[in-house]
């Protein structure tokens, strides 16, 4: 059975457990708002501003906007503390990302064995650092790197520095809307 909820068709079910618990369900709505209100600042910093400082083409500018976002989702998270965290992570993650690609692309060409290479030491290298978890962004963001220096071999070696930048400006945003809403709110809801 559904019902209209505002021009919405919802099943009754989630009609109800929206209607019983209105805090939690203005919450996610709220955080939802602000994750996408984060990654549009993170979008137009990368692509309106930075790339008037340093563009190589427009299509790498969006994708910089692109990986911008994808750091800021990755960030912010449903508490300051866990959005921290999520930052340390990413960065970790990141750097390691960085350091393998810059160096390979200094003195390599993009090459499929290349890339496995990098994918598998960054996967060791996180694990011999205790951080196993981490082998997943690590992984993604050498295959980033990697796969958009083969589409613009031109200067590949710029490609890490370029991510490292976004994914900077991606987490950066993630962390100091956390800061703003989720610090500023458990504050609030504490004085409650």
């Amino acid at each position: 059975m559904s019902s209209f909820v505002k021009g919405a068709v919802l099943p009754t079910t989630l009609q109800n457990e929206m209607t019983r618990y209105p805090a939690e369900t203005r919450h996610v709505f709220l955080h939802a708002l602000t994750l996408s209100i984060l990654c549009a600042v993170s979008y137009w910093v990368i692509t309106g501003t930075l790339a008037g400082v340093f563009s190589v083409s427009r299509d790498d500018d969006l994708l910089g906007g692109m990986w911008a976002v994808v750091a800021t989702v990755f960030v912010y998270r449903n508490s300051y503390e866990e959005s921290v965290g999520a930052a340390l992570s990413r960065m970790g993650a990141t750097s390691l990302s960085f350091a393998l690609c810059f160096i390979y692309l200094l003195f390599f060409p993009f090459h499929v064995w290349g890339l496995a290479t990098l994918i598998a030491v960054g996967a060791v290298a996180m694990c011999l650092l205790g951080r196993p978890n981490d082998v997943v962004t690590t992984g993604i963001t050498t295959a980033v790197v990697m796969v958009v220096a083969a589409i613009s071999p031109d200067h590949a070696w710029k490609q890490p520095i370029l991510r490292v930048v976004d994914t900077i400006v991606g987490v950066a945003v993630g962390v100091v809307g956390a800061w703003i809403s989720l610090k500023s709110s458990h504050t609030r809801s504490k004085a409650a």
